[in-house]
């Protein structure tokens, strides 16, 4: 069985700006995957090379076993995208719009899954309303609509919740499980962290164009984040620990590799004859270790601990559709 998403060694440069750095990284389908790094990483690039909006200089990209080069009519069948960008033809209205979008790909009779897509997200009041009418939230449920209206294996969803409220959140990211568990791949950029950290089964981070980190996040964690003990105790805090937090009253902030170390460390404390009156053990969140990560700066090296398995430059003779 193809993945869903395989990137070898791709490269791409848009004047002096190199945006992609030798990229490779293997999405199974069914994955549930994040796609992170902050502004100019290199995410929706990558995207844009996938969709076919790009063409990378160097290395392959293939969708569902399809080159986005050499079979690009397949490989666009098998991709749904959500833009960053509102984007939108202000002369049809919604359901017009996702028939429009379902003619693309060669689709009669849709009505029945353009129904079900404008009820999973709150669009059905707005089947008859023009586009130019609608909120910027609207427009985004919109585009998503457009993205699952061929029912793509993959689908791509690119900040897709940047600028709306909690409710479509809420329901953009129900209907998307229900998708997942269906068996539809997903990759998600993002910039809520908590939305990777409560989705995506394995993330990837990019910095300057280069992976910086790919595994799951309980690997992350373990590779590059540290517990914190944060406790209250009598008396001066024994020499052997390095606290880097001192606070009155006898707060400290001690750093533990793992779990393993908080028994240890409570009994050394307890041996130096000081009595804990309050204990917090602080576990990292994706914020941290994304942070952390970023901080390393671009000379860090590149993870690949958990494989999936365990404008525009377009073909001669094509259309942007």
């Amino acid at each position: 069985m193809p993945a869903a998403i395989e990137v070898t060694d791709i490269s791409k440069r848009f004047g002096a700006l190199l945006a992609l750095d030798r990229v490779s990284l293997s999405i199974a389908q069914g994955e549930f995957f994040g796609l992170l790094g902050p502004n100019g990483a290199g995410k929706t690039t990558l995207i844009s090379v996938l969709a076919g909006l790009a063409r990378q200089d160097s290395g392959t990209a293939k969708v569902m076993g399809h080159d986005v080069r050499e079979a690009y009519r397949l490989a666009r069948r098998a991709l749904g995208v959500v833009p960053q960008e509102l984007v939108f033809d202000p002369f049809f209205t919604v359901r017009e719009t996702l028939r429009i979008q379902s003619g693309y790909f060669g689709l009669r009779a849709n009505d029945a899954w353009i129904d079900e897509i404008m009820a999973n997200l709150d669009l059905t009041g707005k089947a008859d309303a023009n586009m130019r009418s609608l909120s910027g939230g609207m427009k985004r449920r919109v585009l998503v609509a457009q993205a699952l209206v061929h029912r793509p294996p993959v689908i791509v969803l690119d900040e897709p919740t940047a600028g709306v409220d909690v409710e479509l959140r809420q329901g953009l990211w129900k209907f998307i499980r229900r998708l997942n568990e269906a068996g539809h791949t997903i990759v998600l950029t993002t910039h809520y962290l908590e939305e990777a950290e409560a989705l995506c089964g394995r993330i990837a981070m990019l910095k300057s164009g280069r992976i910086v980190a790919l595994d799951s996040r309980e690997n992350l964690v373990r590779h590059h984040h540290s517990l914190k003990l944060r406790i209250r105790i009598s008396g001066a805090l024994p020499e052997c620990f390095r606290a880097e937090d001192k606070g009155g009253d006898g707060d400290h902030l001690l750093t533990l590799d793992g779990y393993s170390d908080l028994e240890p460390t409570l009994a050394k404390l307890r041996e130096g004859g000081n009595e804990i009156t309050e204990m917090e053990l602080l576990q990292p969140d994706l914020e941290d270790i994304f942070l952390e990560i970023m901080r390393k700066g671009d000379h860090g090296q590149e993870r690949v601990d958990a494989p999936a398995n365990a404008a525009a430059e377009l073909p001669d003779g094509d259309s942007h559709r």
